[in-house]
């Protein structure tokens, strides 16, 4: 990309060079931008102007602070900060009768060039005598020093309909351009002396504000705020969603990782298997579709590098039950603050459901391990293959500050069919479980799988891969209100799996032949019950048979709370085993039933601050906002941005991954799809308040941005030019 960046004063024609400038790499086929800040000859101020050109599609629509290359097209405004910014080496063209070797010692380190261009188009009556119309002129120096052909200017000159003195003031400049190479700072010998000023061009035009302060005829003023994002405000986890993809959107991969670990040590995890609420609530899916954020979290953690050590060195110490991601979410945060964590997992791994209920082929065992492995770095304490009851948990109490409990969904729903045999009708969980660590096949079998969630999905394509004849899942309600994620389940009918919609299985009994034959029966939908979804109902009369040499029930898990005391006195079947002497926590699922990674690793984080708060009375958790502070799409300028097609990256092909459990997911192989995102409410200093504002009174320091109100008529046109509805109108 070349940026270019063009001082100059109202009149002579600055934006249109940049426009001259843009148009002779149009016509080649490139990405473009030119534009200017309109404001600054409405208020006398000195014009900017700016072009961008590159191979590549355009998305940044900032003002250029860092040009590769400056133009300055009035003398006086040099030594006014010009090269603030300017790449090293860049060219610094200043349109003026004197050589360029009298300025390599005052801008040292940069290539100097110098075109009397003013006496050019005063030469082919280009403008005025007392305010010749320079554009042209420079653009032949311009296409000398960047290396264009006279064929390319004129070309750009036609095409913009300037012909006559224009070309030939152009070839001009282009054989008069004079360059100078230039020298480094060290060889510079002496200070620089200020030049003698040189009147400009309309006398009594220094840049200055008009004198005129006209604030007080205001009965509004632009204000700033930043507003919550849609997409933050819907994350259970508590990412910082617009953050993390603002960093991507840079390039900056290891700042964007840095920005999810604050809320979540799983973004590989989460990147993988996460149901995408953010995606669903994007306000950009009504325009174009949704930022994959899901698979930009995939991004982050896969190919970010950022060491986490704890904060500090505390003296508590916290025993957390349960290894699986609410449980592993708390050690993290809780070791990051210092404390002393030990987790206490009842089989063989670490992760939970993360290791025995999602397979492989969704979530590879490495990407766990690794992301695991980042909170076991922090010092957290690991016993596995134990179990703890009541009589442990006492003992907990006395040894530790602070007992967490995060032993997820531990009960699972039956279905009576009429069948006692457990390798017949098997929980999913179970199913999975096994199916995971390759210990059961179901060659040549049909198999019916009960219900309609992740875990149902999981089951029946692990079962295709374990050699299944037909794999088919009965689901009582319709696919509007399946709870599994979309994409899991297009890709499981992909697969070759059937699905039996408003279907449910009464009874099975042994068929002849072999095998059941499980009766179902109808449904329809009726009222909502207390979920929200509406209530199925059985039709009469509506039973039909089907072939099953295994059913999978898939029905949804609910809290073992038997591990928890009613009070602070602990009984086992009417005994007394003691007295909790420390606070006991629920965390995850088995407090909120929520069912989901993402609402795990929330959960697992809200508390550990929770207990940072008991322990410090340090508040580490943002303060809770009201919807009406989250940005809604119709609160965006939509006409402001431009069609984008989304990025899903390589799946494996159906015939292929319903054999196999390798990863079917390849991921995104860039960041281009994180300039997507809008930023919804909140400032990406996309400068178009600056840009448009018609007085100039409002400009940017750093990331600053400052409006001089006495000078401010409280127009609006900011506001209206603002994309994201951060900057609104205030009565006085």
């Amino acid at each position: 990309m070349i940026e270019i960046r063009i001082h100059g004063r109202g009149g002579q024609g600055g934006v249109t060079l940049a426009k001259l400038i843009g148009t002779t790499r149009y016509l080649l086929g490139e990405s473009v931008q030119a534009f200017g800040v309109y404001a600054a000859e409405r208020s006398g101020a000195p014009l900017q102007a700016f072009c961008r050109c590159d191979t590549d599609p355009i998305v940044n629509r900032n003002m250029i602070y860092e040009p590769d290359h400056i133009i300055v097209l009035d003398p006086t405004l040099v030594g006014t900060g010009i090269t603030t910014g300017l790449k090293p080496g860049g060219w610094i063209l200043i349109n003026i009768h004197e050589s360029p070797e009298g300025y390599v010692e005052k801008f040292p380190g940069y290539r100097i060039a110098t075109i009397d261009a003013t006496a050019i188009a005063r030469k082919y009556k280009l403008g005025t005598a007392s305010v010749p119309i320079v554009n042209t002129a420079l653009l032949g120096a311009v296409a000398r020093i960047l290396g264009f052909t006279l064929d390319e200017v004129n070309a750009a000159l036609e095409h913009m309909g300037f012909v006559g003195g224009n070309i030939k003031a152009a070839a001009d400049a282009f054989e008069q351009v004079r360059m100078a190479q230039p020298i480094a700072e060290a060889e510079v010998k002496k200070p620089v002396i200020p030049r003698t000023r040189i009147g400009g061009l309309v006398d009594g035009n220094t840049g200055e504000l008009p004198r005129i302060k006209t604030g007080d005829w205001a009965t509004q003023q632009p204000q700033r705020r930043d507003k919550i994002p849609p997409c933050n405000h819907v994350c259970p986890a508590g990412n910082d969603v617009q953050g993390f993809l603002a960093h991507l959107a840079d390039d900056r991969v290891d700042e964007a990782l840095e920005t999810l670990l604050r809320s979540s040590p799983f973004p590989s995890v989460c990147g993988r298997v996460c149901p995408a609420f953010c995606m669903e609530n994007c306000n950009r899916i009504q325009f174009d579709g949704a930022v994959n954020v899901r698979q930009l979290e995939r991004y982050a953690g896969d190919n970010g590098r950022v060491e986490i050590k704890p904060e500090a060195d505390r003296p508590e110490k916290v025993a957390i039950i349960g290894s699986g991601p609410a449980g592993l979410s708390a050690a993290y945060h809780l070791a990051r603050l210092g404390y002393k964590v030990t987790v206490l997992e009842a089989g063989p791994h670490l992760g939970g459901l993360l290791v025995t209920g999602i397979p492989p082929f969704r979530l590879p065992r490495d990407v766990i391990d690794r992301e695991i492995k980042r909170i076991l770095d922090l010092g957290v304490k690991i016993k596995l293959n134990h179990r703890v009851d009541k009589k442990e948990l006492v003992k907990l109490a006395g040894q530790f500050d602070t007992v967490l409990v995060a032993t997820g969904l531990q009960d699972l729903r039956p279905l009576d069919l009429g069948i006692s045999d457990d390798h017949i009708v098997m929980q999913g969980i179970d199913f999975l479980v096994e199916a995971n660590e390759r210990k059961i096949r179901v060659d040549g079998e049909d198999v019916i799988v009960v219900g309609g969630g992740n875990t149902a999905f999981d089951a029946a394509r692990s079962a295709l891969r374990l050699g299944a004849k037909s794999v088919r899942i009965v689901y009582r309600r319709t696919r509007n209100e399946m709870p599994a994620i979309d994409e899991e389940i297009d890709e499981g009918i992909e697969e070759g799996v059937e699905v039996d919609y408003l279907t449910l299985p009464v009874k099975a009994v042994p068929a002849e032949g072999g095998g059941y034959t499980v009766t179902c029966r109808r449904m329809e939908l009726g009222e909502p019950d207390e979920s929200g979804r509406c209530r199925p109902v059985e039709i009469a009369g509506s039973d039909f048979d089907i072939h099953a040499d295994r059913v999978l029930l898939a029905l949804g898990q609910s809290s073992d709370l038997t591990i928890f005391p009613e009070g602070t006195e602990v009984r086992e079947d009417e005994k007394p085993l003691g007295t909790l002497q420390t606070p006991l926590f629920a965390v995850g699922d088995v407090a909120t039933w929520d069912g989901t990674v993402t609402a795990a690793i929330g959960s697992g984080r809200r508390v550990a601050f929770h207990i940072h708060n008991t322990f410090t009375g340090e508040q580490l958790l943002p303060p809770a906002h009201d919807d009406c502070d989250v940005v809604a799409p119709e609160q965006m300028q939509m006409h402001l941005f431009e069609r984008q097609r989304g990025s899903e990256g390589a799946v494996m092909p159906p015939e292929e991954r319903r054999f196999s459990y390798e990863e079917l997911r390849e991921g995104l192989p860039d960041t281009a799809e994180a300039r997507r995102c809008m930023s919804c409410g909140v400032c990406n200093e996309c400068d178009k308040c600056i840009t448009y504002c018609p007085e100039g009174v409002l400009r940017r320091v750093g990331h600053e941005f400052h409006f001089d109100y006495e000078y401010c008529k409280g127009c609006g046109v900011c506001v209206a030019e603002c994309p994201r509805n951060v900057t609104y109108m205030s009565s006085l």
